[in-house]
């Protein structure tokens, strides 16, 4: 019997996958701001887990897709999510040993100057959000994360 098993990179490509269509998926007007960063969380995910495998360089590409994706400033996701991978991986060892709820306070954390950067440019476009409800992602993102890193290792550990 053939036991290969698939390599990394594709692993961690088709989960980056997911988290870009989840982050599509429409949803009612009430509930989109409410919507995870999924593409964030995968990604603090993988700087954490594999900090070897999944760097900076990859998410800035994966920001400048975003960025192609939601028609915004070319940069402005790049630049967040490279924030987002320098962090997770600066901290990683310590993060991986904390309890999950407690990993999921240290992505909320890790989520602020990624939605700073974007506020921050949204505000020099002179489109600054009215409503506190811009930083509900990161709430909603702190409560998915224990359900994302479970499943997540599970998929890395199973490949």
């Amino acid at each position: 019997m053939n036991n290969q098993r698939l390599p990394k990179f594709l692993i961690i490509g088709a989960t980056f996958l997911v988290a870009m269509l989840l982050m599509l998926i429409p949803l009612p007007d009430w509930a989109q701001p409410w919507r995870p960063e999924w593409l964030a969380v995968t990604l603090i995910y993988w700087s954490m887990a594999l900090p070897k495998n999944v760097s900076i360089g990859i998410a800035w590409t994966l920001g400048l897709c975003v960025d192609v994706i939601h028609g915004t400033l070319l940069g402005q996701y790049a630049l967040g999510f490279a924030i987002t991978a320098y962090l997770a991986i600066h901290f990683h060892i310590q993060a991986r040993n904390y309890p999950l709820y407690q990993q999921a306070i240290f992505v909320g954390i890790i989520l602020l100057p990624y939605m700073g950067v974007s506020l921050w440019v949204l505000g020099i476009l002179g489109e600054d959000p009215k409503s506190w409800l811009y930083w509900a992602p990161i709430l909603t993102s702190i409560l998915v994360w224990p359900f994302v890193y479970l499943a997540l290792r599970a998929i890395r550990r199973a490949c």
